[in-house]
């Protein structure tokens, strides 16, 4: 039987939730191009409640623990006194979600020697050393298009937050003001906007679906080009490089994965290629950016804001400049893991766990790596190698907690 080791967020301050704001979710069974939600075989909680916290435990235990496997739980991930770093080395499966992320560095994976799967409740494994999963020949899987609608949604509320200058003028009247001209002495419309998207997968093109109606020029850059029906459907303007699109741009949104070939593209460099003023949403991974080079370019005003709910390492250290840089519209990692999306991908991680334990194939859109490979939309997505290097900073917010 099996040793699963789940690494999940703390629960609220005041308590798990006892009551909810709504009674019900709008029900889904197709995500849009046709794939189908998770179908396991059944689930063990009641959709739109509090799966991701610790006390939620993704709905697991009554299935794990009726077929003989253990489950354990835990928020402490950081550290080498930390619970996680304990369990790990007898593991078979580890789950973490990436708001959360329990990094599995190749020290960590040298360490778990029972280690079989890797599952991430949500989307993005950048949080697993790749090549060391692939050296291991450990599977890595995640719940794609769980939230990927969610983290759309997310994109174009902070576009909208940034460029109408919304967080600064609600501090105004919940400080009782009523001071108009500082409000919208940073505010403009976004209407006739240029808005590009690193990336037009299924995050990136539901946001530039969901932006098509404010009447913005829609860009994108991406490595696998949109079908021609889709760029005159949208009136797109396709380029080769993320460098070629940023100049065209008022306001540009990361929704690419974190891999090698990715990390920290935006830069010192290649922030001097976008227009003075323009605006940089991201919600894909904090480590897409370098940390320091986006707070000078707002200090500078080379950025008028910049906006994301990722951060690198996870959770921030208190110092991280992010919490406190100008024109910031910064929330911890909260845009895949509404009620709503939470019943989804403890949905697909049961689906991934009921596969895997009786031997049947994981889905090839859940699959990352497989054989000692990149598999599934691990193929189309990723590249190899290793991005969690300097995660060990994450350990500075659980000391200063």
């Amino acid at each position: 039987m099996a040793k699963v080791l789940c690494v999940l967020y703390d629960d609220p301050i005041d308590g798990y939730p006892k009551t909810y704001a709504r009674d019900d979710l709008p029900k889904i069974d197709h995500y849009p191009g046709g794939q189908t939600l998770p179908t396991p075989k059944a689930i063990d909680f009641v959709p739109g409640t509090m799966l991701g916290s610790v006390s939620g435990e993704l709905g697991l235990r009554k299935y794990l623990e009726a077929n003989g496997h253990t489950l354990v739980v835990t928020s402490d991930k950081d550290g080498p006194n930390s619970v996680f770093e304990k369990e790990l080395v007898d593991a078979d499966v580890v789950i973490s979600q990436p708001f959360w992320p329990a990094y599995l560095t190749p020290e960590r994976i040298a360490k778990a020697k029972n280690l079989k799967l890797a599952l991430t409740a949500g989307i993005g494994s950048d949080h697993v050393d790749l090549q060391a999963a692939i050296d291991r020949n450990i599977t890595v899987a995640e719940v794609t298009y769980c939230n990927s609608i969610s983290v759309a949604e997310h994109v174009v509320m902070m576009i909208l937050g940034l460029v109408r200058n919304y967080l600064p003028s609600h501090d105004w009247a919940r400080k009782g003001g009523w001071n108009i001209a500082d409000c919208v002495a940073h505010s403009y419309d976004l209407e006739a906007m240029s808005v590009g998207t690193v990336a037009a997968g299924r995050i990136g093109l539901a946001v530039l679906r969901r932006l098509a109606p404010f009447d913005v020029k829609l860009h994108y850059t991406d490595r696998h080009r949109l079908p021609e029906a889709v760029e005159k459907e949208l009136n797109l303007t396709w380029h080769a490089s993320r460098e070629e699109m940023y100049p065209h741009c008022d306001v540009v949104t990361l929704n690419c994965p974190l891999h090698p070939e990715t990390e920290h593209m935006i830069n010192d460099e290649t922030l001097k290629l976008f227009k003075r003023g323009a605006y940089i949403v991201n919600t894909a991974r904090g480590k897409l950016a370098d940390r320091d080079a986006v707070a000078r370019a707002l200090e500078s005003g080379q950025l008028a804001g910049y906006a994301g709910d990722v951060w690198f390492p996870q959770p921030a250290p208190q110092d991280h400049p992010w919490r406190t840089m100008k024109w910031n519209g910064m929330t911890p990692h909260i845009s895949g893991t509404s009620l709503s999306a939470q019943t989804r991908y403890a949905a697909g991680t049961r689906e991934i766990l009921e596969c895997f334990f009786e031997g049947r194939p994981i889905r090839d859109e859940y699959l990352i790596v497989q054989g000692g490979n990149l598999a599934g939309v691990g193929a189309h997505s990723y590249s190899k190698g290793n991005a969690t290097g300097g995660s060990e900073e994450a350990e500075k917010f659980k000391k200063a907690s």
